[in-house]
């Protein structure tokens, strides 16, 4: 399996409402999803939306909780992991997340909240490496990525793939994590290819 960090932005830019649902099944190819113990892909990933969709989510369910700047959804994901919305004041702009919590940590939505101001007061927009790879994921439809299987060896069952372009050797599938810099730069739209490499928190 992939290993992530604990909380992470997993795309880039205000996602559409199109974008926002394909993120809500970002994982379903994977093995522990299917399994039903999948709660470690989603607990901590992040994104931001517009207003319409956070509003849009609002009036689906009445929340499980709300608080001024956030609410949860009522409907779990998985486990005790749950869809949180926030409306946050960042460099005196209100703006809106989605993020997933472990709600059997009570603390985890005011650790979200705190991770996506620091994340996003940053005075340089910059990427990580892990947050490019993220997005390259969050991204690429489902025909053109996937998980290791049967043909790959045994130590890198489960680990995602994806598409890449392989000049004389034409498409190829390659691990998600061994993408160089070319690739990654190849698989981001032009606006994101040179920002510069953020240093992770």
């Amino acid at each position: 399996m992939h290993a992530v960090p604990s909380i992470r932005k997993i795309f880039q830019g205000v996602a559409t409402r199109h974008e926002m649902y394909r993120m809500f099944n970002r994982h379903r190819g994977d093995r522990a999803y299917g399994a039903g113990d999948c709660a470690h892909l989603f607990a901590g990933e992040w994104f931001e939306i517009a207003e319409a969709e956070h509003d849009y989510m609002l009036n689906i369910l009445p929340p499980l909780f709300m608080r001024a700047d956030m609410f949860a959804m009522r409907e779990f994901m998985t486990d005790s992991v749950t869809s949180i919305f926030f409306a946050l004041v960042i460099d005196g702009k209100l703006r809106w997340f989605h993020g997933y919590c472990d709600l059997a940590d009570k603390g985890s939505p005011d650790r979200m909240k705190a991770a996506i101001i620091e994340r996003e007061s940053r005075p340089v927009r910059a990427m990580t490496r892990e947050e490019r790879l993220e997005h390259i994921w969050s991204s690429t439809h489902d025909d053109y990525r996937g998980y290791a299987g049967e043909r790959w060896p045994a130590s890198m069952h489960g680990r995602r793939t994806v598409l890449v372009y392989a000049g004389r050797l034409g498409t190829v599938l390659k691990l998600l994590e061994e993408l160089t810099d070319a690739e990654i730069a190849a698989k981001l739209p032009v606006q994101l290819r040179h920002l510069p490499e953020a240093i992770a928190a």
